[in-house]
């Protein structure tokens, strides 16, 4: 699995002072509210996960599953809910969680979702943002890494289901996904 990655983008110590510094951000600005955190599955698992801890304020966490991907390296433009919430988000300060910004397509979605459901109000925050993707005018508040336009798997962001579990975040091999 090692073998298939060509770089490393961000190692474990980098991701980990992302999450401790976006966490600090968060509960600065949440400070004496109950946010309500979703993390967007699969990817944002591990992410979520490592940046809740650093969140010193009360927080509920909730999942939904979107894909927009289904299987390839581009975003398809088609947003499909695999998993809805499980609770009302109705009045609520809602923070998104995601692995990965690109397109924007998949987060717009969502959000314009949450604000239909009378989210109180919806910020992003995400491990890793590429503008230069950007399909739809949306921006994450609060960004771990800004990476340039290379295909990256590890620590949630996979490839067909593999790489998830990589300590770090990578660029795969161009040979790996054109075969």
């Amino acid at each position: 699995m090692h073998n298939d990655i060509g770089s490393i983008v961000l190692t474990e110590e980098q991701i980990q002072a992302a999450c401790e510094r976006l966490g600090k951000e968060i509960t600065k600005d949440y400070e004496g509210k109950f946010p309500l955190c979703v993390g967007i599955l699969k990817g944002s698992v591990l992410f979520m996960g490592d940046l809740i801890k650093h969140i010193d304020t009360h927080v509920e966490m909730e999942f939904m599953d979107v894909s927009s991907y289904h299987g390839g390296t581009e975003s398809t433009g088609e947003v499909k809910i695999l998993k809805d919430l499980g609770v009302s988000v109705e009045n609520r300060d809602v923070i998104i969680i995601e692995d990965i910004l690109e397109t924007g397509t998949t987060l717009n979605a969502i959000k314009d979702l949450l604000a239909y459901r009378k989210a109180k109000s919806i910020e992003i925050v995400t491990l890793l943002d590429k503008p230069s993707k950007r399909k739809v005018d949306i921006e994450a508040k609060y960004v771990g890494e800004k990476i340039p336009d290379d295909f990256v798997v590890g620590y949630g962001l996979d490839y067909q289901e593999k790489y998830r579990n990589l300590p770090y975040i990578g660029l795969l091999k161009e040979e790996v996904y054109t075969k």
